[in-house]
């Protein structure tokens, strides 16, 4: 059943014959009614109003045998306000008719008899306008009939807010209201379709997730409570937190695919919803408006998780009294404190391409409905398909080859303006001249190039949200690079790719500085890759440190011998004094300025790395001129070292 009518009122069969032949294009939309009088007009509402079927739109005769049309609509506004009121008349009573548009009592005259279809786009017209009106239509479903580009538009911007305020507002909720919000919807959604028994009861003891194994589920507590527990070193499981009802149980897995971190346990009798991937796709398919508050929720569980995991890390450290545990907590410590430093910058770092995807989709809901219904030759639409597909694969080019391109292209086109499009359509060719505007007329070629330049804008737009997206995608898998833990055994690694990742990562601060890359080939190099990415990261965040202005940062790598590498970080910033030199490797010992984060950790903790490793670190400085460190690493890291004798640093003054 249609939700909305229209109404059509006359005096006679003849008339009303016509308006449906002239409207049944909506049909399929709208229920058409048509009625003769005013009496029948009453009725007709009364019995829409029944079936929840209010008038979109009433056309009206002037003359209705029982009274005035004017009347009636004007009348009709008190009972169904939000209708779009048309008048048809062939001899208007001016004075009345001015009044009531005037007044706002009227919306739309048109004179009978109506020719060229006149009446079915005011029709239109004004539907739309009332459709556009009605936050709970569906604007989609009636772009196919009424105003498409207006539709169009108006569902972009609706969907745009919706994203935008679901966000906003929910970043204001606490965790229980989110975690209603969300938890409703999915029961809204599997009530009376859950054939697969997404919704669960399980009594107390039921293991939900197993640490250590696969998961594949993602668990909402609806009722009751859950508790996580994690093997110590002892092999006894330790509880780690207890999850009450709003929580999410295993989340990070089930994004992330790896193994499961702790065992989760029902406390108590607990009501569930278990989601595996296809069904959690379904439910986001289908219910789009749960994404933001399901995201805001999912980074708070992520956040809860870290806050537990270091609490946890904490507090399993306190049963070991050896040295080797104490060690790794200092590690452990000094890289989280690292990684603070580095979320930030890189937070700061994805603005620039999360704003330009919003300009890019902003631009793009503005020009797809007109590429949309652009009517255009097929031989043009094919070079507007080839210019968009070219816009989307093509590289960006200097503004000076723009410039001698056009210039060499306005001899041809005789106007700048023109060449210029061409030329970043890439149409400004001998054979592109000769077959698409050498026979056109100047005025024929500007309509081409501006039709042209929409596909091609297009394709730019599209190929800019794509290189952001990519973008954005290195930053993340950088920085969870060095977030994740290494593996107990060693592996074999190229070093250059764990440089190129600690880059990636402070990318933001680098932009400042000349940054220089001596690369000589590499044999990989048996290590823990994790770990000595902490050490490249330590070491270009303290040479970032010490220059105060713009500076030069050079990375060199080479052989020292064939069993034998090394790593130099050099920077061009204010060196290190004298008297310094047999404290930097010291525990809490820094020099960082004032305003520059520094636990005094970072070089003691990566001397240790590289040490277990069975390399060294050698220092050279010049206060004022440079600081280089270099990191010497045996090819097989974790084996015994057998260059320099037993592993050591070496602290040397270079004058």
């Amino acid at each position: 059943m249609s939700p909305f009518s229209l109404l059509c009122v006359a005096a006679n069969v003849q008339l009303l014959a016509e308006f449906e032949q002239e409207l049944a294009p909506l049909l399929g939309h709208f229920a058409l009614v048509v009625v003769v009088g005013q009496g029948s007009a009453e009725l007709a509402l009364d019995e829409l109003d029944r079936k929840g079927q209010p008038p979109a739109v009433v056309v009206c005769d002037s003359e209705l045998g029982d009274g005035r049309g004017a009347d009636f609509l004007i009348r009709l506004g008190s009972r169904h306000e939000a209708c779009r009121k048309i008048l048809l008349g062939s001899q208007p009573e001016m004075k009345s008719i001015i009044e009531a548009v005037n007044l706002g009592r009227l919306d739309y005259y048109l004179q009978r008899p109506w020719r060229d279809g006149s009446l079915r786009r005011a029709v239109i017209e004004q539907a739309s306008h009332f459709v556009l009106q009605r936050p709970e239509a569906d604007l989609l479903s009636y772009a196919a009939v009424l105003d498409n580009q207006k539709l169009l538009r108006a569902h972009v911007d609706r969907q745009l807010a919706a994203y935008r305020q679901g966000f906003m507002d929910y970043t204001h909720c606490s965790d229980e209201e989110l975690s209603r919000v969300v938890i409703d919807g999915l029961y809204q959604f599997f009530e009376g379709n859950d054939e697969e028994r997404v919704c669960r009861h399980y009594s107390p003891g039921h293991v939900l997730t197993r640490e250590g194994e696969p998961n594949s589920f993602l668990w909402f507590i609806a009722k009751g409570e859950v508790v996580l527990r994690k093997r110590d070193e002892q092999g006894s499981d330790q509880e780690v937190v207890h999850y009450r009802t709003g929580s999410l149980v295993g989340g990070m897995s089930f994004v992330t695919g790896e193994p499961a971190f702790t065992t989760g346990v029902t406390l108590t009798g607990a009501e569930v919803i278990k989601l595996d991937k296809l069904q959690f796709s379904r439910v986001m398919q289908a219910r789009s408006e749960l994404l933001p508050s399901f995201t805001n929720l999912l980074l708070r569980h992520f956040n809860r998780r870290l806050q537990n995991s270091i609490r946890t890390e904490m507090r399993l450290q306190q049963t070991l009294s050896s040295l080797d545990a104490a060690h790794a907590q200092l590690v452990e410590s000094e890289k989280m404190a690292m990684l603070g430093q580095l979320v930030a910058g890189v937070a700061h770092e994805l603005n620039n391409p999360v704003a330009a995807i919003i300009r890019g989709s902003e631009t793009l809901r503005a020009a797809i409905p007109d590429l949309v219904n652009l009517e255009l030759p097929a031989s043009i639409k094919g070079l507007g398909n080839q210019t968009l597909c070219q816009a989307l694969s093509s590289q960006p080019v200097s503004t000076s080859e723009i410039r001698d391109k056009t210039r060499q292209a306005e001899g041809r086109f005789g106007d700048r303006q023109q060449a210029r499009l061409a030329v970043q359509m890439n149409l400004d060719d001998e054979l592109n001249w000769q077959r698409w505007f050498a026979s056109r007329t100047a005025d024929e070629r500007e309509a081409l190039l501006s039709r042209l330049e929409l596909f091609q804008q297009t394709g730019s737009f599209l190929r800019n949200i794509e290189v952001c997206a990519r973008r954005i995608g290195d930053l993340v898998k950088s920085l969870k690079q060095y977030a994740r833990q290494d593996r107990a055994e060693p592996s074999l690694v190229d070093l250059h790719e764990g440089l190129e990742d600690t880059l990636m990562i402070f990318e933001n601060r680098l932009k400042h500085h000349e940054v220089c890359k001596e690369y000589q080939p590499l044999p990989l190099v048996r290590c823990h890759p994790i770990a000595l990415q902490q050490v490249w990261t330590n070491l270009i965040a303290n040479s970032l440190d010490a220059m105060s202005g713009p500076g030069r940062l050079t990375i060199r790598t080479g052989l020292l011998d064939p069993e034998w590498v090394m790593v130099e970080i050099e920077d061009s910033g204010c060196g290190i004094e004298p008297e310094l030199w047999q404290r930097i490797f010291d525990l809490n010992f820094t020099t960082k300025r004032e305003g520059h984060f520094g636990l005094g950790i970072g070089l003691s903790v990566s001397l240790q790395i590289v040490q277990q490793h069975h390399g060294r670190i050698e220092v050279a400085s010049e206060p004022g001129r440079y600081t280089r460190m270099r990191v010497c690493l045996p090819l097989d890291g974790m084996g015994q070292a057998g260059y320099g004798g037993e592993p050591h640093h070496n602290k040397e003054h270079a004058a």
